[in-house]
């Protein structure tokens, strides 16, 4: 796994990185989970077979959840309780029309005491929250390449800590 540092001035609101496979599109996720707070909506971008469900399944596992993870598409939604917290995570590629996501009442979800992982996001337009931290995963020949770019404070706190973290 390889982190870029950037040359953007809004470096600290970017981290980019190459990932050569799904182990270290796991242990990616398993380092994230560190840096996460309750409170935090996390949008997946990627076409199909990128890897969010992988790196959804590393952040939980981060977290301290032992079992299996499961793709939410079939049920929109699966919900893990670790400890106090819990995380959400949906995927809205089956969906139709934006209107879905309020008939399903997924709104109280967002709240301050859960974090929130969104594969599909852009199925829901604009009925979501503001994302905190957008991951784009985009598919090369060889590996993956990761962009995880904050859009709000506590976005931009939890990429601080990482940089920081990372580079003691």
């Amino acid at each position: 796994m390889h982190n870029t540092p950037s040359a953007d001035p809004e470096s600290a609101h970017k981290l980019t990185f190459y990932l050569a496979d799904e182990t270290a599109m796991l242990d990616l996720g398993n380092r994230m989970a560190r840096f996460l707070q309750p409170g935090l909506t996390i949008f997946l971008q990627g076409n199909l077979g990128a890897g969010k469900t992988t790196l959804a399944r590393g952040i939980l596992h981060g977290l301290g959840y032992q079992h299996v993870v499961k793709s939410p598409t079939y049920n929109l939604v699966e919900i893990y309780k670790i400890s106090r917290l819990y995380l959400y995570h949906f995927d809205f590629y089956r969906f139709n029309d934006p209107l879905e996501w309020e008939e399903a009442g997924f709104r109280e979800y967002f709240n301050p005491a859960s974090i929130c992982i969104v594969e599909w996001p852009e199925k829901a337009e604009d009925l979501l929250p503001i994302a905190d931290l957008q991951i784009t995963i985009k598919i090369h020949d060889k590996g993956r390449s990761i962009e995880i770019r904050a859009s709000t404070e506590p976005g931009i706190q939890c990429l601080q800590q990482w940089n920081t973290q990372e580079m003691s």
